[in-house]
């Protein structure tokens, strides 16, 4: 008998209204910025990316963040244009695709509310239900009732044109600060008219506008209604404020899903789009309350970090559906593992947040793991290379093992050396964090098991020369041997209390009880909120200050960073400028003046840099010869992996 279908919650249908989805599992709405930038229209790549979600084996994909007027309703550039007539044949399309792999399709519309794009509201104010006294007025104005019934308007003919188009269901986003989400909640709807005050004036206009959304569309087509279960800010809506709403909304819609958080707040906005410092199912308790208190279905999300916690949430009864997004971009083939009996074969997300980064300036998504990922026009698949080639590759961190991967899908002889005893390179230390566990630890082991079933032909504890690779007789050599530390010139860093965040991380050498930490980048703040998370006192001096700092993550991450960074006591010390190492502290220069700060231990987050000198000898060896990841340029995991693959994907 062949070992599958080990989630039977997962992998049972579920009916909403006049359809029924194949299993439990979605895909959350997602805007992945393939529509045309400007007018939204749909594209070859949008349409590709939604069919490699649907081949995921998901039960419905859901399009996301629609917006009902492409002036005043639009938050993202490149999201889908729902807004005319002429869109509906480029939608049917979209329905087409998703449906022949057996998936429902729905999308959620919107508007924006607050959020408005600045430049696509060209010069008019942003509506809102009430102008709180820290917003500009000359930037935003309180909606009037007429310009509600223009909304409502606006929102029916969507949904018809998504009806009309073949969709099964379309989301009302009533979540996240967005327009129909501000009417709901005591922090951005203070009005004194019928629309603000009590609950059932604050529901007054969401409710108005989900009837004439059903009105609109008839009895055919699905509604679900996407909420904020909890706005996680003081003054935001209460739980039993969210059950009175879809109880009342119930009549009207099909399914509710339950969200949470802030889409316009840096700070609130993590447990919109949680990364890995944020709990795990963060909304699941107070959605299993909801659920409870409903008689129709609802849906679940946020930060559920596998398969097997999704079956757990169904057989619990805390939720009927469960979403995901990060999960199914980081592996294409996900929902499909899974039900296959092949959990541990399923390449596991991040939570880093960097699909989120293309979409919001209007880009294509984008994966750290999945190179693939909004990329289906050009790489649906690997394909095989006209004449098979002998590659070496050098190096085992997160860019050689892609480069391998990636070779051999296209037909390679591959041979990979790595110095070490064993394979991960820096990912090893960037899994130090105590919250990177079920993430960044599972990707690690992931990569080095998928490394290895791969057929490269791995060589640990074996450092690569000149010499040795050409023995091999390649025809082509990718280098990926990394970067090294840079070591600054502060007098004193030679002492024996003195280490690498390396070593810090990976616990080569004792600690002492007070570490200061020299740098101020994402590295020494994942060391440092590690050691204070283990007891140490923690204290970190960085040339940048605190505001100006980590801004090269998103929002989302680095909120979450910046919560654990205070919640375990690590003190962040800016325009601090180290000048020496003792034996007992370290001496910095701030605002003119030199001060010392004592210290057990010292440890040295100053960046990293390739080693030219490494590199140019092997560059010499033969023509093809090509340099990826930090070997090439110092970056991140996505720009390692996204730079091998782009190089092994055309060998």
């Amino acid at each position: 008998m062949v070992d599958f279908n080990n989630y039977p919650h997962v992998f049972s249908p579920v009916k909403i209204r006049n359809f029924e989805l194949k299993n439990r599992l979605v895909f959350s709405p997602v805007v992945s910025g393939h529509a045309g930038v400007v007018n939204g229209e749909v594209t070859e790549a949008l349409v590709q990316f939604l069919g490699a979600q649907a081949r995921s084996g998901v039960g419905m994909v859901t399009i996301g963040a629609s917006p009902v007027d492409q002036g005043r309703a639009r938050d993202f550039y490149g999201s889908l244009s729902v807004c005319h007539d002429a869109d509906i044949p480029g939608l049917h399309r979209l329905a087409e695709e998703v449906h022949r792999y057996g998936a429902a399709i729905s999308c959620e519309i919107l508007h924006a509310g607050r959020i408005a794009q600045p430049s696509a509201l060209a010069g008019r104010k942003a509506w809102v239900p009430w102008v709180a006294p820290d917003m500009d007025p000359d930037a935003f104005e309180e909606i009037s009732e007429a310009q509600m019934d223009e909304v409502i308007g606006e929102f029916q003919a969507a949904a018809v044109r998504l009806r009309d188009a073949g969709f099964d269901m379309v989301m009302i986003h009533g979540a996240h600060g967005n327009l129909v989400s501000a009417f709901l909640s005591l922090a951005t709807n203070q009005r004194t008219d019928e629309y603000g005050g009590s609950l059932e004036n604050r529901m007054r206009f969401p409710l108005k506008l989900v009837r004439a959304v059903r009105e609109a569309i008839g009895e055919d087509m699905a509604i679900d209604f996407r909420i904020s279960q909890n706005e996680y800010v003081d003054g935001g809506i209460e739980l039993e404020d969210v059950i009175a709403f879809l109880q009342a909304a119930s009549p009207y819609i099909d399914d509710a899903h339950l969200s949470g958080g802030w889409i316009f707040d840096p700070v609130y906005v993590k447990y919109m789009m949680p990364g890995y410092p944020q709990e795990r199912c963060l909304n699941i308790a107070r959605t299993a309350v909801v659920h409870d208190k409903l008689e129709i279905p609802v849906t679940c999300v946020g930060n559920i970090p596998d398969i097997a916690t999704a079956e757990r949430i169904l057989a619990e009864g805390k939720a009927d559906i469960v979403a995901m997004a990060r999960n199914i971009l980081a592996d294409m083939d996900f929902v499909n593992k899974a039900y296959r009996g092949k959990p541990e074969s399923i390449r596991p997300c991040l939570r880093c947040i960097e699909c989120a980064s293309r979409p919001a300036v209007g880009g294509g998504v984008r994966c750290s793991v999945n190179p693939q990922l909004g990329r289906e026009l050009y790489y649906k698949s690997i394909p095989k290379a006209e004449e098979k080639k002998k590659v070496v590759v050098i190096g085992g961190g997160p860019a050689g093992m892609m480069a391998a991967q990636i070779a051999v899908k296209r037909g390679h002889e591959v041979v990979l050396f790595e110095k070490e005893a064993q394979l991960g390179g820096r990912l090893h230390e960037a899994s130090a964090l105590f919250c990177k566990v079920d993430h960044h630890k599972r990707y690690l082991a992931w990569d080095v098991d998928e490394t290895r079933r791969s057929g490269v032909g791995v060589r640990l504890g074996v450092e690569a020369t000149p010499e040795l690779v050409m023995r091999e007789s390649p025809d082509a050599v990718i280098v990926a041997i990394g970067a090294e530390h840079i070591v600054p010139g502060i007098k004193g860093v030679e002492r024996q209390h003195v280490m690498s965040v390396t070593d810090a991380d990976l616990k080569r050498r004792p600690m002492g009880k007070r570490v200061v930490i020299i740098g101020g980048g994402l590295s020494a703040l994942e060391c440092g909120i590690q050691l204070a998370y283990e007891g140490h006192e923690v204290e970190m001096l960085s040339r940048i200050a605190e505001g100006d700092s980590w801004r090269e993550v998103m929002n989302e991450l680095r909120s979450g960073l910046i919560e654990l960074k205070d919640r375990y006591g690590v003190n962040f010390v800016g325009n601090a400028n180290a000048v020496e190492i003792t034996d007992s502290g370290v001496v910095y220069e701030k605002d003119g003046s030199l001060l010392e700060t004592p210290a057990d231990t010292v440890v040295l987050a100053c960046g990293l840099e390739p080693n030219k000198n490494a590199i140019a000898a092997f560059k010499e060896m033969m023509p093809d010869v090509v340099v990826v990841g930090d070997a090439r340029r110092v970056g991140n995991i996505f720009a390692a992996n996204m730079d091998a693959f782009d190089v092994a994907v055309e060998l």
